[in-house]
């Protein structure tokens, strides 16, 4: 019987190491790893290899970096690692992308759409893969609104920011391989930390709110932002890697695309006064038109002070919904759920609070 091969786009980001531990351990510890780094990183990668080993308990010579970009054909430095990865890869999980709402096209579209163009090609080549997990987003779906599926993968008539954009375009290179390739596409919502632990790798999405909060608590009245009627989806990291191994490994989910997004979301309303209450034990009171507000943001030191990008505004007014139920149905017996944002909101806050004033948890608002 082959032994595994697990090859890894996006290391050593936080998710991508936190989803290794829990593929191994899906696994019995059985299988090698394979992470494809970029140069630069390779000083941190080495570093946090050597707390999976020791964590887990597994050889070092089990867990290989290999130099490489996904922006580059064949993405591999050293093309003798070539034909070793061709016989020995069974499961790829490509998670490498440029996550930020602000990020220009150009750079977005290398990353996302190109790198993307480049990881197909190079599993196509594979002898014996069993698997292609490819991490897309829930925010493919753009600017289109109401109830949005698993099963559709729909080009919207506009989209929030260039992350949307280049996700999108990406995802319609990996669904194409479909008939050919046995792919399971993951679709996460706004990620979050962990649910028990409170543990994340940066300050952005819901964060924001948090930052926004934290600047303004010296004022006797916080107001509320806009109406916040929306729903917004936040997903622990803690979910989304345990579905994801568990999906990846899953017969029936090859050829599936799924929303790993919370079934019972809450409005941006709600989500804003629960922050509020745990940050800082005070209720909003008033309200600042999101039109106001965003001009506010259109201002590079407001929106520095605040610590808040303006594309993130653009989600407390979106009006759309991810259905999920492809995901439910198949997590049914595995024990993986979506915990209620309530359940982790305690240990969210003190995360929060004991790394606030550290500069490498916060993004550089531009």
């Amino acid at each position: 019987m082959l032994k595994k091969g697990y090859f890894f786009t996006g290391f050593p980001g936080f998710i991508c190491n936190q989803l290794i531990r829990e593929v191994l351990k899906k696994n019995n510890l059985q299988g090698n790893v394979f992470v494809l780094v970029l140069p630069g990183m390779v000083e941190k990668a080495i570093s946090e290899r050597h707390a999976i080993v020791l964590e887990l308990g597994i050889s070092e010579s089990s867990f290989t970096i290999i130099e490489g970009d996904i922006t580059k054909k064949g993405l591999l430095n050293n093309p003798e690692d070539q034909t070793k990865l061709m016989e020995e890869v069974t499961h790829v999980f490509h998670l490498a992308a440029i996550y930020d709402l602000a990020v220009p096209r150009d750079i977005a579209y290398k990353v996302n759409v190109n790198g993307t163009d480049n990881v197909n090609q190079w599993v196509k080549g594979l002898q014996n893969l069993e698997r292609y997990v490819y991490f897309s987003t829930a925010y493919v779906v753009g600017k289109r609104e109401g109830t949005l599926y698993e099963t559709e993968l729909i080009r919207p008539d506009n989209f929030k920011n260039y992350y949307e954009e280049t996700k999108y375009e990406a995802e319609v290179l990996v669904e194409a391989l479909k008939p050919s390739v046995p792919i399971t596409i993951i679709r996460p919502g706004v990620t979050k930390g962990h649910s028990h632990t409170g543990e994340t790798i940066k300050f952005d999405g819901p964060y924001f709110i948090m930052n926004f909060l934290e600047r303004l608590k010296f004022l006797p009245i916080i107001p509320r932002l806009g109406k916040g009627e929306a729903f917004v989806n936040l997903v622990p990291i803690d979910y989304i890697i345990q579905a994801t191994s568990y999906l990846g490994f899953l017969d029936k989910a090859s050829g599936k695309t799924y929303h790993l997004t919370d079934p019972h979301p809450y409005r941006a309303s709600e989500l804003y006064e629960i922050m509020m209450k745990e940050l800082l034990n005070k209720q909003p009171r008033g309200m600042i038109p999101l039109t106001l507000g965003k001009w506010f943001l259109s201002i590079k030191p407001m929106r520095r002070f605040l610590g808040v990008e303006k594309e993130a505004l653009d989600y407390f007014t979106w009006m759309g919904q991810f259905d999920c139920t492809q995901a439910i149905n198949d997590l049914q017996g595995s024990g993986i759920s979506c915990p209620d944002f309530k359940e982790g909101i305690k240990p969210m806050t003190n995360f929060y609070l004991k790394q606030k004033d550290n500069p490498s948890y916060h993004i550089n608002i531009l």
